[in-house]
């Protein structure tokens, strides 16, 4: 293996307005909308912990200060639960980031697309490599993480990486696209990168999921790139124009991945996660047989 610089520090673009969970999202962030018993968030900073991420950079909105206060310890409450004697309820919001990890947020002050919330963390980025995690894909994985993964692809290569996962043709413009060159290794190279094709030019099906790996010279990217796709600042056409000078990995990882920017998506999250507590599968499976032949 060989030795690149570490990947310490991932971004969270957590700006946007959630429209498609209104009325919910008018005043509760959609990345604190709870699976079980976690909000959306928690689950992609556990991801990129696992990963080896040191700094955890929220580039968020002046509306969004529940994300910030979730993540930050709550002396009071701790306290109220230990006098309780409910250590339980108190391990899981003790520590919800290590020690060692810090956090750090800057605001975006208008969603101007993708693109613009990273290029918003250039400071606290700096020159060095870093991940991006989209807190909508809740990815469940039975071994490491996806991020992990990714990392792991990172140190082994050198190259930049993203999620990737066989869609749908008919879905193609939903998803920035790529098309990849297999090397002798069996890894896939990325060779084109499309914002949101239509299903007829579309180079593939492998849609991109929101898990990256970059190497800081995006930023300058992002800087040159005009408005695209949706009159927004497009990540993937700052992609494409890297894809010039630097090699790109298409990782298509191990898991089961969840689109909980839409309802759907969330409500399976919901039930998949729900059926892995032991206090709440058995009821669960019961109702679930009970309502399965009412009326639609």
């Amino acid at each position: 293996m060989t030795d690149f610089l570490p990947i310490r520090k991932a971004v969270f673009p957590v700006a946007g307005l959630g429209t498609r969970f209104l009325p919910a999202t008018k005043s509760i962030p959609k990345e604190m909308l709870p699976i079980v018993d976690k909000p959306l968030i928690q689950y992609a900073v556990d991801e990129a912990v696992e990963a080896g991420i040191e700094t955890i950079i929220f580039v968020t909105s002046h509306k969004k200060g529940a994300i910030l206060d979730h993540f930050d310890p709550d002396a009071e409450l701790e306290s109220m639960l230990l006098e309780q004697g409910n250590d339980e309820l108190r391990s899981r919001i003790h520590n919800i980031i290590p020690d060692h990890v810090s956090t750090r947020y800057v605001i975006q002050e208008k969603a101007l697309g993708l693109g613009h919330a990273v290029w918003c963390a250039k400071k606290l980025v700096g020159d060095e490599p870093f991940a991006v995690l989209l807190a909508d894909d809740l990815i469940r994985s039975s071994g490491n993480g996806c991020m992990k993964q990714m990392v792991a692809e990172y140190h082994a290569t050198g190259a930049g990486c993203i999620g990737v996962e066989e869609i749908p043709v008919s879905m193609t413009d939903r998803y920035g696209i790529v098309s990849v060159d297999k090397d002798a290794a069996g890894r896939n190279y990325i060779n084109q990168i499309v914002e949101k094709p239509k299903p007829e030019f579309a180079p593939s099906n492998l849609g991109v999921v929101g898990r990256y790996i970059l190497p800081g010279e995006i930023f300058k990217l992002l800087e040159s790139v005009q408005a695209g796709v949706g009159g927004e600042i497009q990540l993937t056409d700052a992609i494409s124009r890297l894809l010039q000078s630097q090699p790109m990995l298409a990782h298509a990882f191990e898991g089961v991945r969840y689109d909980c920017g839409s309802r759907q998506g969330f409500i399976r999250a919901t039930v998949d996660y729900a059926l892995e507590h032991a206090d709440l599968r058995q009821e669960l499976l019961k109702y679930f047989e009970k309502v399965k032949d009412l009326p639609g």
